[in-house]
């Protein structure tokens, strides 16, 4: 009996030492965990564009009269990582949503409301009266696209990589590019060569 509760109470020791603590942290707070591209990587680069672009002068005059109709095409991720840039395209379209200089359209629910309209038109459940009618939608004046790269280059314990994210608006019915940035971050990590 004494055996099997000091065996019990071992293993409850044990078993309470493994165990994981999680705590909240500052989602501002500079992550560094990692060379990877991160949390405070996406920060960081929706800043810096958005400030780039309400700060034009060429993006000033397009919205000095009026909130020009935006269509935000996704991000492409030229980086050998996984990186969920679709996060970054939100958080770009959110700060600009929120400068009040722009309006958007969102082609990633066309599918979407497609579906719902069809369903307000052609269902007997839905009052006529109330159904939104198809060809209503307003079309984009301009779109915003833009490209994350990486290069990444290693040497013996040491390791580099820089990111480069390039974005520009286009004015749909010209053609013509009316704002163009791009941002850089560069990290480096040295392994010890000794311990973990």
């Amino acid at each position: 009996m004494k055996k099997s509760l000091i065996a019990l109470m071992g293993v409850a020791l044990i078993m309470g030492g493994c165990a994981k603590q999680v705590t909240y942290g500052d989602a501002q707070e500079v992550e560094t965990t990692t060379i990877e591209f991160g949390s405070t990587d996406l920060q960081r680069i929706a800043v810096d564009m958005t400030d780039s672009m309400l700060s034009s002068g060429a993006v000033a005059a397009i919205t000095r009269d009026s909130r020009p109709i935006v269509f935000v095409e996704s991000v492409k991720n030229k980086t050998a990582e996984h990186i969920d840039t679709e996060s970054i395209t939100d958080s770009i379209s959110t700060r600009l949503i929120n400068s009040g200089k722009f309006r958007f359209v969102d082609m990633t629910r066309v599918e979407a409301v497609r579906k719902q309209l069809d369903f307000q038109n052609n269902d007997a459940l839905v009052n006529p009266g109330t159904a939104i009618q198809f060809g209503k939608m307003v079309g984009a004046q301009y779109m915003l696209y833009g490209n994350l790269s990486s290069i990444t280059k290693r040497d013996g314990s040491d390791e580099d990589v820089y990111y480069k994210m390039t974005m520009r608006l286009m004015d749909l019915e010209t053609g013509l590019i009316e704002w163009a940035d791009e941002t850089e971050i560069r990290k480096k990590q040295s392994k010890a060569m000794l311990g973990w």
